[in-house]
């Protein structure tokens, strides 16, 4: 009975400490937040209550299960002060990703709520992804490694293979040269400004969205929804389209092939009339010019420019759509035409204009 009731205290005691734990700590940065509503990094570390629990609750038992002298602990008790230690680990991992996640992404909103230009917000927003991911991926490896030293025939087994740990170094990078590469590609992508989630880019010949950037693959969207993989190492080995680069306002043209006789003046005060219809129009400039002539045409481009990619291309498309519409009706005999035939100025025998 003095068994049983030791062991009851050691864990009602531990739940007890442990809800009161996560009680005081919710309320003490619920009060925090209050008082300081412009930071929002105690509202954010509210998250982290339930890991602070857990590292709290196995360190208390882990520290105390010894006390109850229940003879099943004491048959087990290796093996329970080892399952003990590995929950201790995977909690302390736990608890210090989501600590570090919090703050980083506190001192990401503070950044994004005093900052104007979109294109700085893209860079930080890149960069605080890949920090984010590799500080997780360093903390589950030491993690990993915390919780196989606790086994001592894995201490025994580093120990031995750490006189072939050069040669073994060595053919593993060797044989992850292309995974390290896209690693380092990663990190440099990140904070040498290449590229930014949110950055319009064209890539193998299709353009689209940076969606994704990982440390070993980017992810772009295409206006069609697909979605376009490839690694990070391809960035800073081939040369690629950042439409964002500089600031996302953009420069487009259209091109339309009209018959020699087209009333140049006149598409040019058409062209200008549908711009200051069209609300995607920015209004930075405009212009429209004859840039070539062939035999049985010419060719007339319009210049126009728009805030961004996708409104540039509702411009575009706009201008060509209204321009061809307009032309039809108001001046058929500017659009290319295909003579088979003589010409009214053609007389009998002569050859017809092509």
């Amino acid at each position: 009975m003095n068994h049983a009731l030791r062991l009851l205290i050691v864990l009602g005691g531990s739940v007890l400490l442990t809800l009161a734990a996560g009680w005081v700590t919710d309320l003490l940065l619920r009060r925090a937040d209050a008082r300081h509503p412009e930071t929002p990094l105690w509202n954010a570390l509210r998250c982290c209550r339930h890991a602070l629990q857990i590292v709290l609750f196995a360190a208390l038992l882990r520290a105390a299960y010894r006390q109850t002298a229940w003879r099943p602990l004491r048959e087990h008790e290796v093996a329970v002060g080892r399952t003990l230690s590995l929950v201790l680990i995977g909690a302390g991992a736990w608890l210090t990703v989501v600590v570090a996640s919090a703050a980083v992404e506190s001192g990401y909103a503070r950044y994004a709520a005093g900052t104007r230009d979109p294109a700085r917000l893209r860079r930080v927003r890149t960069q605080v992804t890949l920090i984010t991911r590799v500080l997780t991926a360093v903390v589950a490896v030491v993690a990993a490694a915390a919780m196989l030293l606790t086994f001592p025939g894995f201490r025994a087994l580093g120990t031995s293979m750490l006189a072939s740990a050069g040669i073994i170094g060595i053919v593993a990078g060797v044989a992850a040269q292309s995974t390290l590469g896209n690693l380092f590609a990663g990190f440099q992508i990140a904070f040498g400004d290449m590229v930014r989630i949110g950055d319009t880019v064209v890539v193998a010949g299709e353009w689209g969205v940076v969606e994704e950037i990982t440390l070993t693959f980017l992810a772009v969207r295409t206006w069609d929804e697909r979605r376009i993989t490839m690694p990070v190492s391809y960035f800073t080995t081939r040369p690629f389209e950042n439409w964002s680069r500089g600031g996302v306002q953009m420069t487009g043209t259209v091109f339309l092939h009209c018959d020699h006789s087209a009333p140049v003046d006149l598409i040019r005060d058409k062209v200008h009339e549908i711009l200051h219809q069209c609300p995607q129009w920015d209004g930075r400039g405009w212009d429209v010019a004859v840039t070539e002539t062939t035999p049985s045409t010419m060719v007339v481009r319009a210049i126009v420019t728009a805030k961004d990619a996708d409104d540039l291309w509702t411009v575009r498309c706009a201008v060509r759509e209204q321009l061809v519409a307009w032309l039809s009706e108001k001046h058929p005999g500017a659009l290319p035409r295909l003579l088979l035939g003589p010409s009214p100025q053609d007389g009998p025998g002569r050859t017809p204009h092509p």
